[in-house]
């Protein structure tokens, strides 16, 4: 395809005797840029057929040689792009007529994304959100390696195209659902937002390529399911500890990383005189205010000389996250819970059926979760509205057969 070189009248800068600016106008492959040339000229002594100065007007002759000149530049930036077969476009030429050098790469903006999660680790970011941000790094740079058979690209060069191109990829070739390939994009967006805080870009592209979220099933258990998971008798050890665990889960709200860092110094007591979990979030650094309900209290003295940890500040023998969710799996079936229960549904299960469903204010709950938006919270009020909804779906159902 060829290159277009206009020139043109400029209406919105003016000289301070009014006169209008001349710009180059450079269209390639459907994009249009345009740079001021320096020239200025009134509307009357412009030949608008021609694109230059007219000939009578004084200094035309040096003037209209510049155009020449610039529009000569243009040209041979253009043949020399063309001969390297790489891909560009119009703002490539741009730069490259501006004499801007190329920015880093997209990855290694991200690479420098990386290093500054790492330098804030445990202040407003944790090690599990640097694992989700490499692991993202690790798709871009595969899809740019297997895709576009280049080791990075300019972060100029990401537009429409790439981000789709990017979403079908990770979508089709690794089977990713709409909501996982969300959380890639999320992490790109990121690192685009900081590229644009540094100046190697104008705006963000993902300011028209948009990714939506599908509604997911949060996974809960009832308070039934929970007191039979409670009373089940377990006579393996590895079990009955991880089911211990996932209870005091179930009744604090913690995390798994926050579990397994819960030492003597996060009990405290408060001005009710009772004893509180008071804890900062591995995931946010939102602190947690946690009244300790008899159930976890229960849990935590009969761990208080358990011998795996009596050498340790935790106070709960916890094992690695896929270790516990996979005992967790066994838990289900023997307590015949058809659910697939994982060490987070204990967190959304203190969230709806211990405290939501129990009538505790959702702004209580919201604290004590340590949520920094009401938002947050309320997606476990729909959750326990779609539950309340089936279970009078199964009332009406009842009374439709006692009416028959």
């Amino acid at each position: 395809m060829k290159i277009v070189i206009n020139f043109l009248l400029r209406k919105g800068r003016k000289s301070d005797d009014g006169k209008l600016s001349v710009c180059v106008r450079i269209t390639y492959l459907g994009n249009r840029i345009e740079l001021a040339t320096g020239i200025y000229s009134s509307t009357n002594h412009w030949d608008t057929t021609r694109q230059r100065i007219k000939d009578k007007v004084i200094g035309a002759r040096v003037d209209n040689e510049r155009l020449d000149r610039i529009k000569t530049e243009v040209q041979d930036i253009f043949n020399q792009l063309r001969s390297t077969n790489e891909d560009f476009d119009a703002n490539t030429i741009k730069r490259k007529l501006l004499n801007i050098q190329e920015s880093k790469g997209i990855l290694a903006v991200f690479d420098y994304y990386l290093d500054s999660i790492l330098a804030k680790l445990n202040k407003g970011y944790s090690m599990e959100t640097y694992k989700h941000y490499k692991s993202s790094r690790k798709r871009l740079a595969e899809f740019i390696s297997t895709q576009l058979k280049k080791t990075d690209i300019p972060i100029q060069s990401i537009n429409y195209k790439f981000l789709d191109s990017f979403d079908i990829y990770i979508k089709k070739d690794f089977n990713n659902q709409q909501n996982t390939a969300w959380n890639y994009h999320k992490h790109l967006r990121r690192v685009l937002n900081l590229a644009v805080s540094m100046d190697y870009i104008e705006k963000n592209p993902y300011s028209k390529f948009k990714v939506g979220l599908d509604e997911t099933h949060r996974e809960i258990l009832s308070m039934e399911e929970l007191k039979r998971m409670e009373d089940k008798s377990i006579q393996i050890e590895r079990l009955s500890v991880v089911r211990d665990i996932f209870i005091f889960a179930c009744y604090t709200g913690l995390s798994f990383s926050d579990i397994a860092k819960l030492s003597r110094i996060h009990l405290q007591h408060g001005a009710d005189g009772k004893e509180w979990i008071i804890i900062d979030r591995s995931k946010t650094n939102n602190r947690c205010r946690i009244p300790i309900l008899p159930k976890a209290k229960e849990i935590l003295k009969r761990y208080e000389d358990y011998p795996k940890i009596s050498k340790k500040d935790t106070l709960l023998p916890v094992l690695t996250n896929q270790k516990m969710n996979s005992y967790l799996k066994e838990l289900g079936d023997i307590c015949d819970i058809n659910k697939n229960i994982t060490m987070h549904i204990a967190r959304h299960t203190f969230a709806t059926s211990v405290t939501l469903g129990n009538g505790v204010p959702i702004e209580t709950v919201s604290k004590v979760l340590g949520h920094t938006s009401l938002k947050t919270t309320q997606i476990y009020a729909k959750v326990l509205d779609k539950k309340i909804s089936e279970d009078m779906d199964l009332l009406q159902a009842k009374l439709s057969n006692l009416q028959n």
